[in-house]
């Protein structure tokens, strides 16, 4: 029975702790460096042409919650303003 509940226990923590982003786009010194996910040909479009113009070191994250559609986080190194660019061109509709 111990074993049962520390197992339990042990998976439910697994299951919390491990980052799950239904979309990923890394970027380093102004190219597009990883991607992980089913990811809108335009968006991904318009974040290279972002990247282009201003470069950017950082990761993109996609969430999925349960009363919003989609969740971004932006990591350290991106700028407000690219966050916000970013923003405005996210496809809400793709993720309902």
């Amino acid at each position: 029975m111990e074993y049962f509940l520390a197992g339990s226990f042990i998976a439910l923590f697994v299951f919390i702790a491990i980052d799950r982003p239904i979309i990923l786009i890394s970027f380093k010194n102004g190219t597009l460096v990883k991607t992980k996910g089913k990811i809108p040909q335009g968006f991904l479009h318009d974040c290279t042409e972002i990247n282009k113009r201003t470069p950017i070191d950082g990761t993109v994250k996609v969430y999925r919650n349960r009363f919003k559609p989609a969740k971004l986080v932006f990591s350290k190194g991106i700028d407000s303003k690219v966050q916000q660019r970013i923003r405005n061109i996210f496809p809400h509709k793709s993720f309902k």
